[in-house]
């Protein structure tokens, strides 16, 4: 396709060196990818512009805000009419403790990944939030044992 953008090795460097820090000045960036500061930045403009970067965020300890026990949740709704799969989309997308939310092709419908202080929190969450919610069918929980590898 014509309209696609043409990301090379220099650009892949940047984007490598922006994950690792945001927020790196633009002759920081220059000097460690080994431009000079104007064309680093239009390159970086470049891939602000094309979507390629979308955007600049703190990273957070969630342990440090006492949100420390991180869950995953198998989500499957026997409701399959727009507006009941809407109110629970809303629902669901409006509870604080729900850091990621993603509906999913085949099953599970939905997989959400939730941030709560610790099991008793968790609890509260399950039991007074999510499994009373009308379209759900079934709940799966999964606590991690060792994280191997995030990306942010």
């Amino acid at each position: 396709m014509g309209n696609e953008l043409h990301v090379d090795s220099l650009d892949r460097e940047i984007l490598f060196h922006l994950r690792e820090d945001g927020r790196l000045t633009n002759v920081e960036l220059a000097k460690r990818v080994g431009l000079t500061p104007p064309p680093c930045l239009r390159r970086v403009k470049r891939l602000e512009e094309a979507g390629v970067i979308t955007g600049y965020r703190a990273v957070i300890n969630p342990e440090a805000l006492g949100r420390g026990l991180e869950v995953f949740i198998d989500v499957e709704i026997y409701a399959n009419d727009r507006k009941t799969v809407e109110e629970f989309e809303t629902t669901v997308a409006s509870y604080e403790e729900v850091t990621e939310f993603r509906r999913m092709y085949g099953r599970p419908d939905y997989f959400l990944r939730v941030a709560v202080a610790d099991h008793t929190a968790y609890e509260a969450f399950l039991t007074g939030k999510l499994s009373g919610l009308p379209a759900v069918l079934r709940l799966t929980s999964h606590l991690t044992m060792k994280k191997i590898k995030a990306t942010s």
